[in-house]
């Protein structure tokens, strides 16, 4: 019988590392580097007491701005071993989204890489921190960023300002095991472990407030619905910044005591290889990637035979899609249905769901949790068949948002449920399907766009009068972010004119793909702008 644990993310860790502490944790199979659970355990306190000698306590903000690199998760481990907070940094992000996330969260100690192929964190860190160059490390004083005092770099280059890796592990060695053993003493399973930047259901991005008790338990459910046991071996290429990497793969992993082989970055060819060589038996990924590999020249290559199960999910996916997953890598595939807010997972199907619940619905409620159709309108339950806003309440619902308790009281009404702003309807058997939503969010790829965070930044290119931003259908992506602009009087500009302002100051998928220029919006009798019907005009406007 399945229960809740109320074991933090570090007392994990630590049991694994004492009952299997020869057995395979973590592999990068491209460079054939391999952690046992004893190994990674080892390194993860050694990390621990680096970020104590720095200053991180119970309850510090610890930025996260990485690529699936092999230290991401040690940073992440040693966080939660000592009651800090891990705060996940999108790796697409740019200038200005950076800023606000490090002001908004508060951020004490802000750990990166060197970047991306398309920009620099390193740069941008300094652009935002002039002070990094004449301060001395660990004491860094900032007016905008008052919290911030130290930034860490992920790896062994050295950088004015900047500890790196090495140096917090020398650090670290200077740190006695009992304070270590104190630090985790005082840490309690419903503490915050991890906060994630959501745009949620209005406004800006939002800091999500994740306890180990959240995402733990969501992790161990999630295995289990695909029958998950230590011996197998799950091939991660989602990134870990998002819920489905950290919480549904690693947590998953953490809590089945198995191994993760781990791709820094998404290649399908990198995804394939990893499959192969390491005899993978589960692959998670949104419907992209399984496009990218199924279509992948060299896919006949790769023996796959290995794989069993996994998970499709981060947006619609198509049915067909499924069947050459089912079919062609051998996987049963499984869905999961949630949001950041709770941990993610909500619904899922489970491995022995017949193929067509697999397929065409996300599957039941976790377990400990309620899923209700609640009318958007009255707060009433609906039956069965009736589609109405999908809610849940359990374990699994956040803390809340950081620093924004009206935004919280909004997520969340005074029964508990957590309102999604996704409509649905339930069936007769109690699985759930996803049929629109209230709330205007674009998906593109997996990744949560909201509409006015990109209106509001475009207002500040010169000549516009005003923008409406919608998704647009797309096959690729499920969705791609279209803007109608309204030009102020004598002003004109080109839709490359409009991206070109965005490149390198917003995430790149956030870049509007289609651009129209419109002289009026359609209004409601009492004026307000009408979305939909901007991306039913977008049908007519597009070539063909």
């Amino acid at each position: 019988m399945i229960e809740l644990t109320d074991k933090t993310i570090g007392w994990w860790l630590e049991h694994w590392a004492e009952t299997t502490p020869d057995k395979e944790y973590l592999v990068y199979s491209d460079r054939d580097l391999r952690f046992t659970w004893k190994q990674f355990n080892a390194r993860v306190d050694n990390m621990a007491k680096g970020m104590l000698a720095i200053g991180v306590r119970r309850g510090t903000h610890v930025g996260i701005w990485a690529t699936n690199v092999p230290d991401w998760l040690t940073f992440l481990y040693a966080t939660a071993k000592i009651g800090a907070v891990a705060v996940t940094v999108n790796t697409n992000y740019k200038q200005n989204e950076l800023e606000y996330l490090v002001e908004n969260a508060d951020i004490h100690t802000l750990c990166i890489t060197e970047g991306v192929f398309d920009g620099s964190y390193v740069d941008m860190v300094n652009t935002m921190l002039p002070e990094l160059k004449t301060s001395q490390r660990g004491f860094l004083h900032t007016k905008r960023f008052p919290h911030l005092k130290n930034v860490v770099f992920i790896g062994q280059e050295k950088f004015r300002g900047l500890f790196n890796t090495a140096e917090l592990l020398l650090l670290g060695s200077s740190v006695s095991g009992k304070k270590l053993d104190e630090a985790k003493a005082m840490v309690d399973c419903h503490d915050v472990a991890n906060m994630q930047y959501t745009s949620g259901t209005t406004g800006f991005p939002k800091g999500v407030m994740l306890s180990h008790h959240n995402i733990v338990n969501n992790g161990l459910l999630t295995g289990e619905h695909m029958q998950f046991t230590a011996g197998d071996k799950l091939c991660v290429c989602v990134p870990l910044f998002h819920c489905f990497g950290v919480v549904l793969a690693t947590m998953n992993i953490l809590t089945h005591g198995c191994a993760q082989v781990m791709v820094e970055r998404f290649d399908p060819l990198t995804v394939l290889a990893s499959i192969h060589k390491e005899r993978c038996t589960a692959l998670y990924g949104v419907p992209t990637m399984f496009i990218a590999e199924l279509n992948h020249p060299m896919f006949s290559m790769f023996d796959l035979t290995c794989l069993r199960t996994g998970i499709m999910a981060g947006s619609l996916c198509p049915i067909e899609l499924m069947k050459q997953v089912n079919e062609k890598m051998y996987i049963q595939i499984t869905s999961v249905y949630g949001l950041t807010e709770t941990s993610p997972g909500m619904t899922q199907t489970r491995i022995d769901d017949p193929f067509e619940v697999r397929c065409t619905t996300v599957g039941r409620p976790y377990e400990f949790t309620e899923v209700a159709i609640i009318d958007p309108e009255t707060g009433e339950h609906l039956p069965d068949g009736v589609q109405g806003e999908v809610c849940c309440r359990g374990y699994n619902v956040m803390k809340g948002y950081y620093k924004n308790p009206e935004a919280t009281a909004e997520a969340i009404d005074k029964d508990g449920f957590l309102h999604s702003g996704d409509l649905g309807i339930r069936d007769t058997n109690g699985n759930y399907a996803i049929t629109g939503r209230i709330k205007d969010m674009i998906i593109r790829g997996g990744e949560n766009i909201y509409p006015r965070e990109i209106e509001e930044f475009l207002y500040h290119l010169p000549g516009v009068k005003d923008i409406q931003v919608v998704g647009i259908p797309s096959e690729k992506y499920g969705e791609e972010v279209g803007a109608f602009i309204i030009l102020q009087e004598n002003s004109s500009l080109t839709p490359e004119e409009v991206r070109e302002f965005c490149r390198g100051k917003i995430a790149r998928y956030k870049i509007p793909k289609y651009v129209f220029f419109v002289t009026e919006y359609p209004l409601t009798g009492s004026g307000k702008i009408q979305k939909f019907k901007l991306k039913d005009l977008s049908v007519t406007l597009l070539p063909h």
